[in-house]
């Protein structure tokens, strides 16, 4: 393959994970605080946070997206985690003021917050934006091909070359990321969710 300036393999030792930055999950401010207050409670209960933000809609909205580790996230779920997590918002009041509380699944065309939801929907179509330009570009479309050391790995279209390359994008320069809504999106997270259902034991990442 080509080199781009870009180019990533995808072969080689992967990161760890664990140790990148949540700046997606919740920004700094508000969002950041009320993450690290819920983090601990939801993750006793069995839920992982995807994206709190604070503010969007109205101005006094705290959304919560969240799900379980296999990735399923029911309307019971919801209803059990917004249970847990108002209790804890009632006593430490991280926020002045009256506001609401949305606790939601990511939903089929998710946003992209963990380096681990860029490995677990390898070979789907995603939009990713970039805080600063890396190779010209703060806009990319492509298919995605997992993480290596500290880089998201995407498979895009660059000017120049006549098939589309791998492209290597810092993690910790993304801004946004989403999955792209598609028939075949639709079928892998009705498959993955119907799979969780039947086998709580079974992997919802395609593996």
């Amino acid at each position: 393959m080509a080199s781009t300036g870009l180019d990533r393999k995808t072969d080689g030792k992967t990161a760890d994970l664990a140790l990148l930055d949540t700046h997606l999950v919740a920004p700094s401010g508000v969002a950041r605080k009320v993450f690290d207050l819920l983090r601990g409670p939801a993750d006793g209960i069995g839920f992982e946070i995807v994206r709190i933000r604070f503010g969007l809609q109205d101005g006094h909205t705290l959304q919560i997206m969240a799900e379980r580790a296999d990735g399923t996230m029911s309307v019971e779920d919801c209803e059990e985690l917004s249970r847990t997590l108002s209790a804890v918002l009632d006593v430490e009041d991280p926020i002045p003021g009256e506001y609401n509380l949305e606790v939601s699944s990511a939903g089929i065309d998710r946003p992209l917050t963990r380096p681990k939801d860029f490995e677990r929907w390898q070979g789907f179509e995603a939009k990713i934006e970039l805080t600063e330009a890396v190779g010209g570009r703060k806009r990319f479309r492509g298919l995605l091909q997992g993480v290596e050391d500290d880089e998201i790995l995407v498979e895009s279209d660059v000017e120049g070359f006549s098939e589309p390359q791998v492209l290597g994008l810092p993690f910790q320069k993304v801004s946004e990321a989403k999955l792209v809504m598609s028939d075949d999106l639709i079928r892998e997270s009705l498959k993955r969710q119907g799979r969780a259902a039947n086998d709580p034991d079974a992997p919802s990442d395609g593996e």
